[in-house]
């Protein structure tokens, strides 16, 4: 929704964009919405430090799930009940959600290359420390201290989403996003299929541990070898203070914990399912739980390109009328105690929390541009203003979104308490998808709600604008 770059005059031919002026790692100027800038210099750049952030992103999203493998090795000889294991994972998942607010504001603060270094390096805390406890015999309460450090590699997702949103055009940011975030969520389903590697080779959770140390220290490598500074991404705590008061901060994120935080959620809690509602070893549960997250994670680009083309709203409507279906379809096979109807509707619903996940997040840039075109701006400053409060606004979106993880955890934690298995908690989750269908409607798709004004409209050369178009 950007608007047309003005045509040069008639035999005037359009001025050379000028290269990123660079002090060490440091890019001083940085205009993406300029497409000549972007086609010479630009696009190469960002697509650099997305991939290098994907990687990132990816090992940090490995550290915060590390707990929903490492619960499945830990037997008998341990002495944790199924209701201390979902304690511990909702701890673990609520840590990622809340320092994703500091670490949103960490980019402007050290760079979005400096932070990445800082953030990778500091999974080895979480990491080593776990290695240096898992064994039987420690405490329940020192798991959950350890445990509670892993939640630090859910904050890498707020950060690397600040950083690459920053360096992409509007028109680009809902692949780019999705790309950058999928790829850090196959973070959940390669330590799943690093533990059933390790599993099925008789090995123990050290091993899994050790396997990951030297690969945060290669992230953080990398990092440092490749990516950039941005100078032009500053903190604007006016901006935060304004995202904080917009009611779209607050409906994105209600939305946002219907997919990602069902996303991360399940994630941590899949496992545990099959093993103490389907009677599945570790082994047999962990040749399943990987399927959902990477079909989850693999697909979340696609929900950033489908909105892109038909609309963020929109895909996100029906998208949550699937998830509903495959809900109500997972309430059957439970009370059935049918275990392939059971794995396949998690399969769907994870993938489909991908998708949603993509067209969510795409959908933030696009409101908050629509907000400032029915303020009466255009052009460049409509732009400016759409992603000053985007920016601000993804960081806490991000935590709330994450902490619909918690909720799932806990769900499910009290539904075993009190019926045996996790029945109740998937009625809880269909009643609100189906909430959430509804903001997404009321909000974002009746018509003439949220309709630009006619003269703003013609501005942009478009007749008529709207959320839908989001």
């Amino acid at each position: 929704m950007t608007a047309p770059s003005p045509s040069p005059s008639p035999g005037t031919a359009p001025a050379p964009a000028p290269a990123p002026s660079r002090s060490g790692r440091w890019i001083q100027r940085w205009d993406p919405e300029d497409e000549a800038f972007w086609a010479q210099t630009g696009e190469r750049i960002a697509r650099r430090n997305l991939a290098f952030s994907v990687f990132s992103e990816h090992i940090g999203f490995s550290v915060w799930t590390l707990w929903s493998v490492l619960v499945l090795f830990m037997g008998p000889k341990y002495g944790l009940t199924p209701a201390d294991k979902f304690l511990l994972t909702s701890m673990v998942t609520l840590v990622g959600a809340v320092v994703r607010v500091p670490y949103t504001f960490a980019v402007a603060v050290f760079g979005g290359r400096n932070w990445t270094i800082i953030s990778a390096s500091l999974l080895l805390v979480p990491t080593i420390a776990a290695f240096a406890v898992m064994h039987p015999g420690t405490s329940f309460s020192t798991f959950l201290w350890i445990g509670l450090l892993a939640g630090i590699g859910g904050g890498n997702f707020a950060s690397s989403m600040t950083n690459i949103n920053a360096f992409f055009p509007m028109r680009k940011k809902g692949w780019a996003l999705g790309l950058n975030a999928g790829g850090g969520n196959v973070g959940v389903a390669a330590i799943q299929l690093v533990a059933l590697a390790v599993i099925g080779a008789s090995g123990g959770p050290r091993v899994l541990l050790g396997i990951y140390i030297p690969l945060i220290v290669v992230a953080a490598v990398l990092a440092a070898l490749f990516m950039d500074n941005l100078a032009t991404v500053k903190n604007d705590t006016g901006a935060a203070v304004d995202a904080a008061k917009d009611a779209h901060t607050w409906i994105m994120s209600f939305l946002y914990i219907g997919t990602f935080g069902s996303f991360i959620g399940y994630s941590f809690a899949f496992g545990q399912v099959l093993t103490n509602q389907f009677g599945r070893t570790p082994l047999q549960a962990t040749y399943l739980t990987f399927i959902g997250p990477l079909l989850g994670s693999l697909i979340r680009p696609v929900g950033g390109w489908l909105a892109d083309r038909y609309g963020g709203a929109k895909i996100t409507l029906w998208n949550y009328v699937a998830m509903g279906a495959a809900t109500a379809v997972l309430v059957v096979a439970s009370m059935q105690k049918s275990l392939p109807l059971f794995v396949v509707a998690f399969v769907v619903l994870f993938s489909l929390t991908g998708i949603g996940n993509g067209s969510t997040f795409k959908m933030i840039p696009g409101i908050f541009h629509t907000k400032a075109l029915a303020k009466g701006l255009v052009g460049e400053e409509a732009v400016l203003h759409g992603r000053r409060l985007s920016g601000a606004s993804m960081g806490l979106i991000g935590a709330v979104g994450a902490l619909g993880g918690v909720g799932i955890n806990l769900a499910f934690r009290q539904s075993f308490l009190s019926y045996g298995s996790g029945t109740g908690a998937f009625v809880a989750f269909l009643a609100f998808y189906a909430a959430a269908f509804a903001v997404t409607w009321a909000v974002y798709l009746r018509r003439p709600a949220g309709q630009v004004s006619a003269e703003t409209a013609a501005s942009e050369a478009k007749p008529q604008l709207s959320y839908a178009e989001v």
